[in-house]
C-alpha cells in the first residue's frame, strides 16, 4: 500500500491542499482564498485532520509557500514569511502551527521550488538535470534546478525581481512592485496586466497588443535565465500562462533576443519542445508540495 502525504500550496491569492501519494493516487483536495494567516492556516489544518483519518496514517507534510521565506534551519525565524507585500502576512510564522498540529516530517520551500520538484518527479522535467520553472500569476517566481538539485543560496532565487529593459515611450506603465516598481514582476504579473489595461487578462482578446507586450517582458527575463543557467528546459506555469497565445510569441521573441548566439538545436530548431507548459498543469504546485513531503519523509526531517 502506498504511503500517503499531505501537500499545501500556500499561494498569495489561494491555498490548495491535497492528500495523495502521487498524481495517480489523490485521496482528497480543496482550495480556498488566502485571507488572514490565522483563518487560512486553520482551514488547512482542519482539512488535513479530517481527510487524513479517511486516507490512513500520514507519512509527511509538504508546504510550498509564497514568499520571501526564511529557509535557514539555523535561523530564529526559520519557517517564517518575511518581507512579503501581501497585506497582513509579513512576519508570519507559517511552520509552527503545523508543527504543533502534526508530528510529521515536514518539507518546506517556496511554492515555485515545490512546483519545480513536482515537475522533476512526475511532470515535464522528468529525466532532466538542469531546468528553470517560472510561474507567472499574481506574482512571478522562479526555481532553478542545477545538477538535479534545487538552488537556494543565501535565501532562495527571486527571478521575478530581475531588472529588465523598460521602454517608457512604448509602455508608460510604472509597474506595481512596491520594492522595485518596474522589475519583471512589477511589469508582467496578472495584476500588472489588469492595472495597465484596466481589465483582467481573461477578458482581453488573444490578438490584443497586451499579449505582445507581455511576451516581450517575459522573453527578456527568460533570455537572461537562459544565458545565466543554460537550462535544458524552461517550464512556464501560473495563471497568466493559461493564455496559450503567449507561448508562440515568447518562443519567437526569445530566439530574436538571443540572436543566434546560443547555437543549441533546442533553441534554433526545436524551441516548441524547449519553452513548455508544466506537465502537471494547474496541479504542479500542490503535487510539488506532496513531493516535498515525500522528500522530507525520506530524510526523516522534522521542523
Amino acid at each position: 500500500m502506498s504511503r500517503v502525504f499531505a501537500g499545501i500550496e500556500a499561494g498569495g491569492t489561494k491555498w490548495v491542499c491535497m492528500i495523495a501519494s502521487h498524481p495517480g493516487d489523490i485521496h482528497a483536495t480543496t482550495r480556498f482564498a488566502t485571507t488572514s494567516p490565522e483563518e487560512t492556516i486553520g482551514k488547512a489544518i482542519d482539512f488535513i485532520e479530517t481527510h487524513a483519518q479517511q486516507a490512513g496514517e500520514l507519512s509527511g507534510l509538504g508546504i510550498g509557500s509564497f514568499g520571501p521565506l526564511d529557509l535557514d534551519r539555523n535561523s530564529s525565524t526559520y519557517g517564517y514569511i518575511t518581507s512579503t507585500p501581501k497585506s497582513g502576512w509579513a512576519g508570519t510564522d507559517l511552520l509552527c502551527p503545523f508543527q504543533k498540529a502534526f508530528n510529521l516530517p515536514v518539507g518546506f520551500d517556496t511554492d515555485v521550488n515545490a512546483a519545480a520538484l513536482g515537475e522533476h518527479r512526475w511532470g515535464a522535467a522528468q529525466g532532466l538535470t538542469d531546468f528553470i520553472y517560472l510561474t507567472v500569476g499574481t506574482g512571478i517566481g522562479g526555481a532553478a534546478v542545477v545538477n538535479q538539485r534545487l538552488v537556494h543560496g543565501m535565501i532562495h532565487p527571486e527571478m521575478g525581481h530581475m531588472n529588465i529593459p523598460h521602454d517608457w515611450d512604448e509602455d508608460p506603465f510604472p509597474g506595481l512592485c512596491p520594492y522595485h516598481g518596474d522589475c519583471l514582476e512589477g511589469l508582467a504579473t496578472g495584476p500588472a496586466i489588469r492595472s495597465r489595461w484596466q481589465q483582467p487578462g481573461e477578458e482581453i482578446p488573444p490578438d490584443h497588443a497586451a499579449w505582445v507586450l507581455e511576451a516581450k517582458y517575459l522573453s527578456l527575463g527568460i533570455t537572461n535565465l537562459i544565458v545565466a543557467f543554460s537550462p535544458q528546459s524552461i517550464i512556464l506555469g501560473g495563471g497568466v500562462m493559461n493564455q496559450a497565445q503567449l507561448f508562440p510569441l515568447i518562443r519567437t521573441k526569445v530566439q530574436e533576443l538571443l540572436g543566434g548566439y546560443i547555437s543549441a538545436p533546442l533553441i534554433l530548431e526545436d524551441i516548441e519542445q524547449y519553452i513548455i507548459p508544466p506537465g502537471l498543469g494547474a496541479q504542479a504546485g500542490v503535487l510539488g508540495a506532496v513531493a516535498l513531503a515525500q522528500q522530507a519523509a525520506e530524510k526523516g526531517t522534522f521542523p
